[in-house]
């Protein structure tokens, strides 16, 4: 198994008329891709508020396709990249959304395959920066700010001793925890702040661990 980071994707900020409208856009796309784990084939976009305004004018809409394509901020396919979606049979939907939100550059992103799917929301926070503010229901927030684990994981007695215990073994201090839950006994994630870069060994023996679903992981 592959563990690619969610904020692999911060780089140079691309070429747009708004860092948040365009850089940022591209980085909440491309944390949804990095998360689904695969080439989705579909995705419902929901904007709200000033992405829901301006996003065709901004280029929120190909920063958004290009980021679920994969491409870097940088990359000069960028501003063709609902083209290039079409090409590859990706189908994208924008929706403009008038429900209320709590910053006005935020975008729910839902895509999928023939047999998974993946919901996130992202923010665009200004200067090419974003929040990811939930993720498949659990609400969350990372900035890539520090390395982080995120681990689904079944809500099960012994769950999070097992992944502090083969933390504190490979000597990694943990600086932030939280663990949602959308019901006792059900699906859980861990997110888990580190003081390091943690290696893919490492995160090996995490998914090997009791109770344990799924891991991906962000790097500073």
């Amino acid at each position: 198994m592959k563990y690619n980071s969610v904020f692999d994707i911060i780089g140079p900020v691309m070429i747009g008329p708004s860092s948040s409208h365009t850089a940022g856009a591209a980085r909440i796309g491309k944390a949804a891709r990095t998360l689904f784990g695969k080439s989705p084939k579909w995705a419902k976009i929901y904007l709200y508020e000033s992405f829901a305004k301006t996003y065709k004018g901004h280029g929120t809409d190909f920063a958004l396709a290009g980021g679920l394509l994969g491409f870097e901020t940088d990359d000069t396919r960028m501003s063709n990249a609902l083209n290039i979606a079409k090409e590859r049979d990706f189908y994208i939907e924008f929706i403009e959304d008038s429900a209320a939100v709590d910053h006005p550059n935020t975008a729910r992103i839902v895509l999928g395959n023939e047999t998974d799917t993946l919901e996130l929301v992202g923010v665009s926070i200004g200067g090419g920066k974003v929040e990811i503010t939930e993720l498949n229901g659990f609400e969350l927030r990372l900035s890539g700010n520090h390395p982080a684990i995120l681990i689904m994981h079944n809500d099960r007695f012994g769950a999070i001793a097992s992944v502090t215990t083969i933390l504190a073994k490979h000597q990694i201090n943990i600086g932030h925890m939280e663990v949602n839950r959308k019901d006792v006994g059900k699906e859980a994630l861990m997110v888990i702040e580190v003081d390091q870069n943690v290696d893919d060994d490492v995160l090996h023996e995490l998914d090997n661990a009791e109770h344990i679903i799924q891991i991906s992981k962000i790097v500073s």
